[in-house]
């Protein structure tokens, strides 16, 4: 089992940007996590970011084939991007979306969430923790053959 693990504008700054409400633990410190939940979890991965829509579509679409779920943040594409919606729904890969604060809590502008309207699933506010459970979800949900 492979999954991508794709992260959105802005999130190379964890630690840096609104610290009360992203944390102050670094994008570093998020890829190590992430890198332990995957070994613990005998996970293959890869952990892409970039803060470009046009990225992380191509991303999207380059996974086809060779990966077996997506686990996505696209961040403030969450809110925007109907290209990155139509890049999942392409490729079809289960995928589930997370973020790090709880979005339903927030500005009435991040209340809708394009991504994950092709997602299985939504994480939100659990910050790392999300990464892990939806790693841990798509484990169980590709064991079961779907």
């Amino acid at each position: 089992m492979k999954i991508l693990i794709l992260n959105g504008p802005n999130l190379n700054l964890l630690g840096l940007r609104e610290p009360d409400i992203y944390g102050r633990k670094t994008y570093a410190d998020l890829k190590a996590y992430i890198a332990a939940v995957c070994r613990d979890e005998d996970i293959g991965f890869e952990i892409r970011q970039s803060n470009h829509e046009g990225d992380l579509v191509d991303m999207i679409q380059e996974a086809y084939g060779i990966f077996d779920a997506i686990v996505i943040n696209p961040a403030a594409y969450t809110h925007t991007s109907i290209a990155i919606l139509d890049a999942l729904k392409a490729v079809s890969i289960p995928a589930v979306e997370v973020h790090l604060s709880d979005i339903s809590e927030r500005e009435q502008f991040r209340q809708v969430s394009y991504a994950g309207l092709a997602c299985i699933k939504t994480f939100k506010g659990l910050g790392f923790e999300g990464y892990r459970k939806a790693i841990e979800f798509l484990k169980e949900y590709l064991s079961q053959g779907v």
